[in-house]
């Protein structure tokens, strides 16, 4: 059945709209949901069959997740996105330049310039990453980490080698951080304390970290402000989130890299060192002034 209500006007009034209603949606149309969410380039330029092949859902099924948004089929809802790369002069989406990337890859004996395929598909998704994550998304999150009271880190698994480097290079800038790693077993008690004054910076990427989700299921409970970093803006660690920061890292012969996530990383850190050297100038400024 047709939704009545009027469909989204822009892209990113799309984009909100999946958000808020994600939740409430089927498995299937949530299926669905992350694809137009997480490959909004795919979705402009392909046919209806390849998309419906790319996110593992009927044609049809596709069709009634645009009328449920109010669009009068699928094709109107690719309009929005098509009309959007149109106006911005876009060049060939991340994931297209990857499949030709592992296609090249295939091509060749496994061992053969292995370091030059590592390398150019992490130059790949690092591109990828200056064009996901804004400036003014950069400065959101380097103010929450600067108000922060404390910041509490925490990621298992994949995600180990990324959260131990937050927390301890905020730490050699001068924040105060906890890090929740999890010894014996006592996560959720490393987070006990935790609070409406403090920043919880969760890090974790598809297949999700129970520990991790837990987690940040008890700082948003416990109304923290909470900082994901993950592979979409509709993971688990998403939820509840006060702020996320989407970040797809490269995959070369079914090995996934970090080099994305610790740029990433690099980048909060400092970013948070100037601004905290910024602040400080302010505050003996003002203190001149008195």
């Amino acid at each position: 059945m047709t939704d009545m209500r009027a469909p989204p006007t822009s892209a990113e009034e799309f984009r909100e709209a999946l958000l808020e209603r994600y939740d409430g949606l089927s498995k299937r149309l949530q299926q669905i949901a992350r694809y137009v969410l997480d490959e909004p380039h795919e979705l402009a330029l392909e046919t209806l069959a390849v998309i419906a092949d790319r996110c593992g859902a009927q044609p049809s099924a596709i069709v009634r997740f645009a009328q449920s948004f109010g669009f009068t089929g699928a094709t109107q809802m690719q309009r929005l996105f098509r009309d959007g790369l149109l106006s911005g002069n876009a060049a060939l989406g991340y994931s297209d330049r990857v499949r030709r990337f592992n296609d090249e890859v295939s091509k060749t004996a496994a061992g053969d310039g292995l370091l030059a395929e590592f390398v150019e598909g992490n130059v790949l998704a690092l591109q990828n990453l200056a064009q996901t994550v804004s400036e003014e998304e950069m400065r959101q999150a380097v103010k929450l980490i600067a108000d922060a009271q404390t910041v509490h880190v925490v990621g298992f698994r994949r995600s180990f080698p990324v959260s131990s480097y937050l927390a301890y290079s905020l730490q050699q800038v001068g924040k105060k951080v906890i890090f929740v790693d999890g010894v014996a077993g006592l996560a959720r008690q490393q987070v006990k304390t935790i609070d409406p004054r403090d920043l919880l910076i969760a890090v974790s990427y598809q297949p999700y970290a129970e520990e991790t989700v837990q987690i940040v299921d008890i700082a948003v409970e416990r109304r923290a402000k909470v900082l994901s970093i993950s592979d979409s803006r509709v993971s688990p660690i998403a939820k509840g989130a006060t702020m996320v920061l989407q970040v797809r890292e490269s995959e070369v012969r079914s090995f996934r890299s970090l080099a994305t996530s610790i740029c990433l990383a690099q980048a909060l850190v400092i970013g948070f060192a100037f601004d905290a050297e910024k602040r400080s100038k302010r505050r003996a400024r003002s203190k001149r002034a008195e």
